[in-house]
């Protein structure tokens, strides 16, 4: 069984969001919270595998509480998955850089939404196409770091670019002509070396290092 917490500060959104996540009988909703204060202090009490997290809420933001919730290092096994809707964008790499392991939009359609946490529970990352262009965008006025490349192969550095497009494993492994057992083994290792959470800091480090320019934003239509 999956345990999960909801953090959102609107009632309905939180009841609505509870009766999806529960309705296949794998996922349990263990707690809710209206504010990041909240959220922070039941997660510690409740250790859930995943946080469903709003971002903005009276007091302390989702943000924040995400920051503080990955910090703990107490709580290094609970996973934050990220609501938003499009106007929240900006806030999406803030995100990421705190330790978010996914984002989704809040018009997710319902099998999505258990998807995600289900994926995200797993240990892995999960952002959709529209956010990874969101994320790319944000950078588009952010001074690269080339630095970051310098303890990757030329191999890793094809890798590194292809997640930071937004591909999945199976797409990458595709494209590289490798296997994806590979593939699998080459995020590790990126993961390691980059000293990254997951997969959606690596897409964040794969602009940041300039394998990504914001002319190849088209690459993910």
């Amino acid at each position: 069984m999956i345990r999960i917490v909801i953090v959102d500060d609107q009632e309905l959104v939180r009841a609505g969001l509870r009766t999806l996540a529960e309705s296949e009988g794998d996922i349990a909703v263990v707690g809710e919270a209206a504010t990041g204060s909240d959220a922070v202090s039941l997660v510690r009490r409740e250790r859930p595998d995943v946080a469903l997290m709003d971002i903005r809420m009276p007091g302390l933001d989702g943000l924040e509480a995400t920051r503080r919730i990955v910090a703990d290092p107490e709580l290094r096994d609970v996973r934050v998955l990220v609501l938003t809707t499009f106007d929240e964008d900006e806030h999406i790499a803030a995100a990421l850089r705190h330790g978010a392991s996914g984002y989704l939009l809040k018009d997710i359609r319902p099998g999505d939404l258990r998807h995600a946490i289900r994926v995200v529970a797993g240990g892995e990352a999960l952002l959709s196409p529209a956010v990874t262009r969101k994320v790319i965008a944000s950078y588009t006025s952010v001074r690269t770091r080339p630095e970051l490349l310098g303890t990757l192969t030329d191999r890793e550095r094809d890798v590194l670019r292809e997640i930071a497009l937004g591909r999945s494993n199976a797409e990458l492994a595709a494209r590289l002509h490798i296997s994806a057992a590979t593939a699998r083994t080459y995020v590790s290792r990126l993961l390691a070396k980059l000293a990254a959470r997951d997969r959606a800091q690596l897409v964040v480090l794969g602009y940041e290092s300039g394998l990504v320019r914001p002319g190849e934003l088209s690459a993910l239509a």
